[in-house]
């Protein structure tokens, strides 16, 4: 029979140091092609939501929270975490 290991030294633990990649999105458009070909430097892609709408966060195709952009204390640009998705077992 193997070793049972604490979650913070077995499997579990050593998946707490593995980085996930989390995609914000901010908004869709929904151009034509014709609409595609015909943009340049400087045109503006409307999105489907407001400047003040919440930015959703994802980690693949799972929902994982919602928040607002905010700038970092780098000066770069952050999320700051307003609602966290329910990311329960399926």
């Amino acid at each position: 029979m193997p070793d049972q290991q604490s979650p913070k030294t077995g499997v579990a633990g050593s998946l707490r140091s593995v980085p996930v990649e989390i995609r914000v999105t901010v908004g869709r458009a929904h151009p034509t092609i014709s609409d595609l070909l015909a943009l340049s430097k400087e045109d503006i892609l409307a999105l489907d939501r407001r400047i003040e709408d919440p930015v959703e966060l994802y980690i693949g195709d799972r929902l994982v929270a919602s928040g607002e952009l905010v700038e970092a204390e780098s000066g770069g640009l952050g999320v700051r975490i307003t609602d966290l998705a329910d990311v329960g077992h399926e």
